[in-house]
């Protein structure tokens, strides 16, 4: 049943609640601190500051205690669009006088290019480990009220910051149940004679499975977007422009360390 084990590839939007010294920390210490490791490496075109924002990942997910198998299992499915893409960077991009690896015909790899798409897979890898390591450790109602608090400034210049903190969390949240949805298709279409079984290995094969999946994942998710705007509306969302909130964080000393840390972190990740 390995085959239909959707929801373990999708490790970016679960929580799980480990009782941490990470979980146990300020939301908004682990938003902003976290939020500057992901802009840190998003901006970095030093190989030497990427590897040190894999090294924080990998620290924040022992800290968190998070299986590493299970974190590394959320880098499966991007990693074949990853591998195109830097396959089209190596063979199409020019590499001016740069050194040549090897040339097939009139097409010329370049070493320059080959580095620069192996940077680029390993920040991309790196991205979404943090993103896994912020949902695995920050909660659906830590980051709405965190991001609430974060943002109270811009709502008093009348920003909808709300609908913004809105927008973030449905699109966190939704993977997971994306991926419950693909798997309870999938066992519906096997179960009526579709192919979903160990012999189907090659790429088209792989292919001719996935595309009967589309059409339903894509109503289903349809009708939960009608569900979730019914639901909303029936709670009165948006009645009023600022939600109080019933949880009161305080903010101690090891959030400020935190956050010391995670800043040091980020600039030397950021200029080196």
């Amino acid at each position: 049943m390995n085959q239909f084990d959707f929801l373990q590839k999708a490790t970016i939007g679960q929580y799980i609640p480990t009782e941490s010294l990470l979980h146990r920390m300020d939301p908004r210490a682990k938003i902003i601190g976290l939020g500057l490791l992901l802009f840190a490496v998003t901006f970095s075109s030093s190989r030497i500051g990427i590897l040190i924002g894999l090294a924080a990942a990998i620290i924040g997910l022992l800290a968190a205690k998070i299986p590493i198998q299970f974190a590394l299992k959320g880098l499966i499915p991007p990693l074949p669009f990853l591998l195109l893409i830097a396959l089209i960077q190596i063979l199409l991009m020019p590499g001016g006088g740069e050194q040549i690896l090897f040339s097939v015909g009139p097409l010329k790899v370049y070493l320059a290019n080959v580095l620069t798409s192996l940077l680029m897979i390993l920040r991309f890898c790196v991205l979404i480990l943090l993103l896994s390591l912020m949902t695995f450790c920050i909660s659906s109602s830590e980051l709405i009220h965190g991001l609430q608090q974060i943002l109270s400034p811009l709502h008093r210049l009348r920003i909808p910051t709300m609908d913004l903190i809105m927008v973030i969390q449905i699109t966190l949240r939704f993977l997971p149940f994306l991926a419950q949805s693909a798997e309870k298709i999938a066992k519906a279409q096997a179960s009526r004679g579709a192919e979903w079984g160990t012999k189907n290995r090659g790429l088209i094969s792989r292919i001719r499975q996935i595309i009967p999946l589309i059409i339903p994942l894509f109503l289903t998710s349809l009708k939960r977007a009608e569900t979730m705007a019914l639901a909303m509306d029936a709670r009165a969302y948006g009645f009023k422009p600022y939600r109080t909130s019933m949880f009161e964080y305080a903010f101690r000393l090891r959030d400020g360390v935190f956050l010391l840390v995670t800043l040091f972190v980020s600039i030397a990740v950021f200029c080196l």
